[in-house]
């Protein structure tokens, strides 16, 4: 697995970049948000995700490990490949992304360009699910006492990493939107991430 390439900005197009490492060219598929920090660079980096196909072998490039993780969540929904994820990460920013998975709101999905309605209901579906239907596990099995968050605090900590944020962000965050009198694991996963933009 290829997770991280640096070197030469050779070329960018519309939809992707060649950077040269070592005397190779690599041809990798971005997001918008790695093509604009690319552009005018004469060097630059991505993180990547190497897709093994039947049809060929693809790069696919990433602003941020966080953008990655998204994708990794997006490609793994049913009948969501890796150009629609793509598609998915370029439409919008990625706060606003998970917000929208957040909020169940199917409308603002659907605006990105090739994602029809029932494939932004599959998304979040499938990935309101992943984030907030698996308990947060303390490390070996004990309790960390400075975080007494309660079981949706966990919950909502636990959908927040899984979103590419650090462990203690997110603790951060829910610990704050708690403060604030924020209460229901959506709630503050939707108050959470508003702390993020």
């Amino acid at each position: 697995m290829i997770g991280y390439i640096k070197g030469e900005v050779a070329a960018i197009y519309e939809d992707r970049i060649v950077l040269e490492n070592g005397g190779i060219g690599y041809e990798i598929a971005c997001s918008a948000s790695a093509l604009n920090k690319l552009v005018g660079a004469k060097e630059g980096a991505v993180y990547t995700y190497l897709a093994v196909r039947e049809d060929g072998v693809s790069l696919y490039g990433f602003d941020s490990l966080a953008e990655k993780e998204m994708f990794l969540k997006l490609v793994s929904v049913s009948g969501v490949g890796p150009k629609l994820g793509m598609t998915v990460l370029s439409g919008m920013n990625l706060n606003d992304l998970a917000l929208a998975i957040a909020q169940s709101d199917v409308k603002t999905l659907s605006r990105i360009k090739g994602l029809g309605k029932k494939t932004a209901e599959r998304i979040i579906i499938d990935l309101r699910e992943a984030l907030s239907d698996v308990p947060l596990s303390p490390v070996g099995g004990k309790a960390a006492p400075s975080l007494a968050l309660g079981t949706d605090g966990d919950n909502a900590v636990l959908a927040l990493v899984s979103l590419g944020y650090t462990k203690s962000e997110a603790a951060s965050a829910v610990a704050k939107s708690l403060e604030s009198g924020v209460s229901g694991l959506e709630n503050l996963i939707v108050d959470s991430l508003r702390r993020f933009a």
